[in-house]
């Protein structure tokens, strides 16, 4: 998904109208931030793929990077505005000969995708590939889920929660992997964005478990990253096990599943059960009923590494901001303005003088409790400055859990900023999530001296 990439989620958009038919009567008009594509696995392409096992792990640099301010376009008045400011960037070789490209690493998306434009250097160029082909109509996928052009094409639609959108034809091309893999993704040929762009990503990585996200295609089974808490720093992207000895401790939470299809919830995420928050050590009095999916499916808790920030809905956020303020009395002057709401979501603000380049200290930590692990968050990750806002002397800064019912979304969402230095592991054979903390930049560089 975008950050409130927006990201905050982008989730892919293939035509949900068939998926909504085959769901009766759930309409796509009823959500307008999350959408969903929910493909049996018989219509995914078929590829030549093998698993990558231990010892053809491929381990690559993972990048925190500081967006550029969007383009001056138009925004269509139908469209959500959000921002975001930062994203995960990874470098992968794509096509014959190889290419590189700089695609942004999203777990809350799933058709990865390239800008594909041959009079321009800042893209993936389709041509120079022998390997590359547009997936024709006859394919399974197209005759499904996808409308074809005239010229027998798998036409494509991507939108996302920040009113982004791309349209382009569905391609495959060789990814160098341990083995060079074949994998289907959106050759993109025009968009709409309304957020910051980073100025060196061609691309986006789908990393969820949907039939057509690049872990499915080249059936990789695990994979984790490290993303540390320094801009512009390295991380690391593992994708398999590279057994790496000096790895923390993980505690693991098990994915979340629901095997009927609800309207609001997306079965190809990355769900586990958020069952409680604590501040400064002390549980919120937040009903269990607030925190589990209802009826609709309305309430999952997703960990997203294509959002920013982290949005919780609408009574845990008031539980959340409530506590907070109380134990942060004296120590932070809020902001007082209640018509400033930073990216349609924070509204828990608070004036610190300009020159501070970091919150103070005693600021209580925030933790999310899973079963089996906690997400902890505390020091700099609490709060977020807003670039270009001053009030004389001061400077805004904001609580970086925001309100998932001010955008609006029907989920909880744990953001790439609340996983900033720990080390976090998709395991789908055993359907868990490990979290566990470490110095990201450190790892990075043993893992580079190792090699």
């Amino acid at each position: 998904m975008h950050c409130l990439k927006a990201s905050i989620f982008h989730h892919l958009r293939l035509h949900e109208e068939a998926e909504a038919a085959e769901m009766g009567s759930f309409a796509t008009a009823s959500i307008p931030i999350l959408s969903f594509l929910l493909l049996s696995s018989s219509h995914c392409l078929e590829t030549k793929t093998n698993k990558i096992s231990k010892n053809q792990a491929m381990i690559l640099p993972l990048r925190t990077q500081q967006l550029s301010p969007p383009l001056p376009l138009s925004r269509p008045s139908n469209k959500l505005f959000f921002h975001h400011n930062i994203s995960l960037t990874v470098s992968l070789s794509v096509g014959t000969p190889p290419q590189n490209v700089s695609m942004v690493l999203d777990t809350g998306s799933e058709l990865s995708w390239l800008l594909c434009n041959s009079s321009s250097d800042h893209s993936f160029h389709p041509l120079s590939s022998s390997s590359f082909s547009f997936v024709p109509c006859s394919s399974p996928t197209c005759q499904t889920y996808l409308p074809c052009d005239p010229s027998s094409r798998c036409q494509i639609s991507l939108s996302y929660a920040d009113g982004s959108s791309s349209d382009g034809l569905l391609a495959a091309d060789l990814f160098l992997l341990p083995a060079h893999k074949v994998a289907a993704f959106g050759c993109i040929t025009t968009s709409f964005s309304s957020s910051a762009s980073d100025p060196t990503a061609i691309g986006l990585l789908g990393m969820n478990q949907g039939p057509l996200s690049f872990i499915t295609q080249t059936s990789i089974r695990r994979f984790s990253y490290c993303i540390p808490a320094a801009a512009d720093a390295a991380g690391v992207l593992v994708l398999g096990d590279a057994n790496l000895v000096f790895l923390p401790h993980l505690n693991y939470t098990p994915l979340f599943e629901i095997s009927l299809p609800l309207p609001y919830f997306d079965r190809v995420a990355y769900s586990v059960q958020l069952e409680g928050i604590r501040v400064a050590g002390e549980l919120l009095p937040i009903p269990k009923s607030v925190l589990v999916p209802d009826h609709t499916g309305a309430g999952q808790t997703i960990v997203d590494s294509g959002t920013q920030f982290t949005f919780l809905l609408g009574p845990a956020y008031s539980a959340l901001k409530t506590e907070f303020l109380r134990r942060t009395k004296g120590l932070l002057k809020e902001l007082g303005e209640p018509d400033f709401v930073y990216q349609g979501a924070f509204d828990a603000c608070f004036l610190l003088p300009a020159w501070r380049s970091a919150p103070p200290d005693g600021i209580p930590s925030v933790a999310l409790v899973l079963p089996g692990a906690e997400v902890v968050v505390g020091g700099e990750r609490l709060l977020y400055r807003v670039a270009g806002e001053r009030r004389g002397g001061d400077a805004i800064w904001c609580l970086t859990f925001g309100n998932a019912d001010l955008v609006p979304i029907e989920a909880y969402v744990i953001g790439h900023h609340h996983q900033q230095d720990l080390w976090v592991e998709y395991d789908l054979d055993r359907s868990r999530v490990g979290f566990g903390p470490v110095r990201c930049e450190l790892a990075s560089q043993r893992i580079s001296a190792g090699l």
